[in-house]
C-alpha cells in the first residue's frame, strides 16, 4: 500500500513525506510580510509608477505561502497543502514580470528611436514575456495541484517539470534582450537624487534586473532537481534544501529590490528622456571639440 493510499498514515508523512519543521514557516511568513510593508513604503515614497506594486504584492504572497505551510505543520490537509504549494510555487514569477516591465519602460523611454528588430519593442518585451510566463504559471499550477493526488502524481510532476523548463528558456532570452539593451547608450532610465549620472542610473536598474533575474534561475533550476528526483526522492524530502534555494533565494532577490530600490528611476508623469537633460547617449558620440566650443561660447555670453 502506497503513503497516499494508507488512510492511517499522518498527513504531514502522506504529503510531505517528513514532519516540517516548527520554526522556519513563521520566520519566513514574519520576513516576507516585513518585506512587503518596506515595498509599499517605497513605491508610496518614491512617487514610483504602479507597476512597481508587485514587487509588494509578490512577498505579501510569499508570507502567505508561509502561513499555509505554517498550518500545515502541525494540521495538514489535502486543502492547505494545495494552498502551500500553489502560493510557494508560482508566486516569484511575478518578481520576473516585475523585470519584464522594466525593460519594456526603459526602451519604451527612447521614443525617438525606431526598434531595429521585432524583439526590441516595448510591447513585445513586455507582454511576450509576460505571457510565457502566465503560461508557464498555468502549468505550473496545474501540475503543482495534481502531484497532491496518488493518481495525478507522475502526470502533475511532468507538467511543472515542462513549466519549469519552458521558464528557464525565457529567462535566458529575457537575460539576452536586457544585456543588449544595457550596452546601448540609447536607452536610458531617470536619475534619481542619489544616482550620480544617467549611466550610473542605468547601471543600477540592469545591475538590480539582471541579479534577480539570476537569483530566479536558480531557484527555478533547483525546482527542476526536485520535480525530476521524484516525489519522496532525496531532494523532496529534503526541507533544508527548500529553505535554502528556495526561501533564502527569494528573499535575497528582494533585498537586492530593496537596497537598490528603482522607484525614481520609474516616476510617475515623468517627462520624455530624449528631450531631457537626463540623457547621455548623444553626448557619447559628440565632437569633443563642439562640446568645448559651446560651452565657452555660453560662458562667454554669461559673462
Amino acid at each position: 500500500m502506497g503513503t497516499f493510499d494508507n488512510p492511517n498514515i499522518d498527513n504531514r508523512i502522506r504529503y510531505f513525506t517528513y514532519y516540517p519543521a516548527n520554526i522556519y514557516p513563521q520566520v519566513s511568513l514574519a520576513v516576507y510580510f516585513v518585506v512587503a510593508a518596506i515595498l509599499v513604503f517605497l513605491t508610496i515614497r518614491t512617487k514610483a509608477q504602479r507597476w512597481l506594486y508587485i514587487l509588494a504584492g509578490t512577498a505579501f504572497a510569499e508570507g502567505l505561502g508561509y502561513v499555509f505551510r505554517t498550518v500545515c505543520v502541525n494540521h495538514t490537509t489535502f486543502a492547505m497543502y494545495v494552498l502551500m504549494t500553489l502560493f510557494l510555487l508560482l508566486p516569484p514569477n511575478a518578481l520576473a514580470l516585475a523585470n519584464y516591465k522594466t525593460t519594456g519602460k526603459i526602451i519604451s523611454n527612447a521614443t525617438s528611436v525606431r526598434p531595429k528588430f521585432f524583439w526590441l519593442k516595448p510591447k513585445f518585451v513586455s507582454w511576450f514575456y509576460f505571457s510565457s510566463d502566465i503560461f508557464s504559471i498555468i502549468m505550473q499550477g496545474a501540475g503543482g495541484g495534481m502531484m497532491t493526488t496518488a493518481k495525478g502524481r507522475d502526470a502533475g510532476k511532468k507538467i511543472v517539470l515542462v513549466g519549469l523548463i519552458v521558464q528557464l528558456f525565457f529567462f535566458a532570452c529575457y537575460m539576452a534582450t536586457t544585456i543588449y539593451v544595457w550596452k546601448r547608450p540609447v536607452y536610458q532610465v531617470h536619475s534619481g537624487p542619489r544616482d550620480k549620472s544617467p549611466r550610473a542610473a542605468k547601471n543600477k536598474v540592469m545591475i538590480v534586473v539582471l541579479l534577480t533575474t539570476v537569483l530566479l534561475y536558480l531557484r527555478s533550476i533547483y525546482r527542476i532537481a526536485e520535480f525530476a528526483d521524484g516525489y519522496g526522492g532525496t531532494i523532496y524530502r529534503a526541507e533544508w534544501a527548500f529553505y535554502v534555494f528556495d526561501t533564502i533565494l527569494i528573499f535575497l532577490a528582494f533585498v537586492v529590490y530593496i537596497v537598490a530600490f528603482i522607484g525614481r528611476n520609474f516616476p510617475r508623469n515623468a517627462p520624455p528622456l530624449d528631450s531631457g537633460e537626463d540623457s547621455y547617449a548623444s553626448s557619447e558620440t559628440a565632437d569633443p571639440q563642439r562640446i568645448h566650443n559651446t560651452s565657452s561660447s555660453q560662458l562667454v555670453e554669461k559673462i
